[in-house]
């Protein structure tokens, strides 16, 4: 059905299919209009009375359709006032979907990388793991410590720079984390990187032997070392944690994940604490998301327990943003020369002025203050999550689990045997502008279906109209 209608308050060609029946054909073809720009945010949509008139569609089909894009967040409405497309503010209009960028290319170092790159564009409703609510970002803190730096800083700093890093940062680093996670080191002991990727490739360079990675854990992590030339090995993962007692001494390292296991979302047991170090191996604390725990406080971290054994490694980009491309390791002594050895060999250093003003803000204590709304702001979405897709008569997607503690930035929903499979969700997900991310590629072979949902990303005014989005998904609806 094509209409050529200018009742929107602009010329727009609409067409609607009726193959799959005329609700899903208005609605599709509204959506279509708002992604490509046919219709911006902030234009007026005829009653529904009108629009059935003028396609001669029942008025509770066009109703049902305009209700379903307002969960959407393609549209909205407000009381007394016409019903609108969404303002940019709730919903940025995506592009046509076309290949991300093929395995060969260079990824990025941050930690923003536990995702393949997507398509161009940002999707309408973003629900990636591994990203924070970036309109979140402490701009004005983040602008009062830029100035002090340029203001205060000698010329020096211009300089070439130590392959660990800034000492004001690695000062800075190894009180804050010796305060709120536990870890002892000194900063002599701290090597400031790009992210968790250089990180794990620096660790590839001083070890010798296969290196062991969680399973599940996340693909990328075994893609990376595969491209480092390092063999990788399974450390299974169950409800209690990583299986320390599978590992053996033929292993040379094993990634890990003890404060929230990804993707299961369970901390590592304390018998297994203690089985992993009684281990004799290299530990890499992976403590991407430690400081967000929302039930109680946050796990200390392992490195705490085994300081000789243990490089611990964490991020901004989860608790900041990616784009600052800052992380650290807290490196044993008897790791430290080759680790910076490594870096420097690889020209690898890391932007200095983003080193000073991030040391600032921790100094300052800023950091501290926006950790700690963040943890509040994610915890309400956490709670909304579950309250929408979890156990109860509203459920969804009947038979779905939702395992893991009180933590993070994700959740990990796995599907039931009976009913839609992982790869149709995903379809119809794609088809409604939703991203998120399959779970069965975190297991090496045949892993159960099931997403994994990022509810950090979006702002807090698309949040709930994405989280409603999902729902009305797994609800074929």
């Amino acid at each position: 059905m094509r209409k050529d209608w200018a009742g929107f308050g602009v010329d727009l060609h609409l067409e609607v299919s009726t193959g799959g029946g005329r609700r899903r054909g208005l609605e599709e073809a509204l959506r279509q209009a708002v992604r490509d720009g046919r219709l911006p945010p902030g234009t007026r949509l005829p009653s529904t009375r009108s629009l059935a008139v003028e396609l001669g569609l029942s008025r509770g089909t066009v109703s049902a359709a305009y209700d379903q894009l307002v969960a959407e967040g393609y549209l909205a409405t407000r009381p007394g006032s016409a019903t609108e497309v969404a303002d940019v503010a709730d919903v940025s209009p995506a592009p046509p979907s076309r290949p991300g960028p093929p395995p060969e290319s260079s990824p990025g170092p941050g930690h923003d990388l536990r995702l393949p790159a997507g398509p161009p564009g940002a999707p309408l409703h973003d629900l990636r793991p591994g990203q924070p609510d970036v309109s979140a970002f402490p701009a004005r803190a983040w602008l009062r410590a830029t100035r002090h730096v340029l203001s205060t800083a000698p010329a020096e700093v211009l300089g070439p720079c130590d392959p660990r890093g800034r000492i004001e940062l690695r000062a800075a680093l190894a009180g804050y984390l010796a305060r709120t996670r536990g870890v002892l080191t000194t900063p002599d002991l701290i090597v400031v990187t790009t992210g968790f990727v250089q990180a794990l490739n620096l660790i590839a360079q001083v070890t010798d032997g296969p290196i062991a990675t969680e399973e599940p854990g996340h693909d990328f992590y075994r893609e990376v070392l595969r491209r480092a030339g390092r063999e990788t090995v399974p450390l299974p993962v169950d409800g209690l944690g990583a299986r320390a007692d599978t590992l053996t001494g033929a292993t040379a390292a094993a990634v890990v994940t003890p404060a929230h296991q990804y993707p299961t979302g369970v901390p590592l047991h304390p018998a297994r604490r203690r089985a992993l170090r009684e281990w004799g191996g290299l530990v890499v604390e992976d403590d991407y998301d430690g400081e967000f725990r929302y039930d109680r406080q946050p796990v200390g971290a392992f490195q705490g327990t085994a300081p000789d054994r243990v490089v611990y490694v964490g991020t901004t980009s989860e608790s900041l943003a990616p784009a600052l491309r800052l992380g650290w390791m807290a490196v044993p002594p008897s790791l430290i020369g080759p680790v910076a050895e490594a870096k420097l060999h690889a020209d690898a250093h890391t932007e200095v002025l983003g080193q000073l003003v991030l040391a600032r803000l921790i100094e300052t204590h800023d950091y501290d203050r926006h950790i700690r709304a963040a943890r509040l702001r994610y915890r309400r979405r956490r709670e909304l999550l579950l309250a929408r897709l979890g156990p109860g008569p509203g459920q969804p997607l009947p038979g779905v689990a939702l395992p893991g503690v009180a933590a993070g930035l994700r959740a990990l929903l796995l599907l039931p045997e009976a009913g839609p499979t992982e790869a149709e969700l995903l379809a119809e997900c794609e088809r409604r502008g939703i991203a998120l991310r399959p779970a069965s590629p975190l297991w090496r072979r045949d892993g159960p279906g099931g997403l994994l949902i990022g509810y950090a990303a979006p702002s807090e005014r698309a949040y709930p109209h994405a989280l409603e989005a999902l729902a009305r998904t797994l609800a074929g609806t």
